[in-house]
């Protein structure tokens, strides 16, 4: 299963379920990783885990 499948089966059941609130979480969650991700071996990495 490709990843654009499971974004879009995410996004049909966000459209038939109605459960909208879910989006944000999930973005959320989707950009904190990222952040995580791209700063774990640079010279911010030590200023942006003390934010946590």
């Amino acid at each position: 299963m490709s990843k654009m499948a499971i974004i879009s089966e995410f996004w049909d059941f966000l459209k038939v379920r109605k459960k909208w609130w879910l989006a944000p979480i999930i973005i959320f969650m989707v950009l904190l990783g990222a952040l995580i991700v791209f700063t774990e071996g640079s010279a911010v990495a030590p200023f942006i885990y003390t934010l946590f």
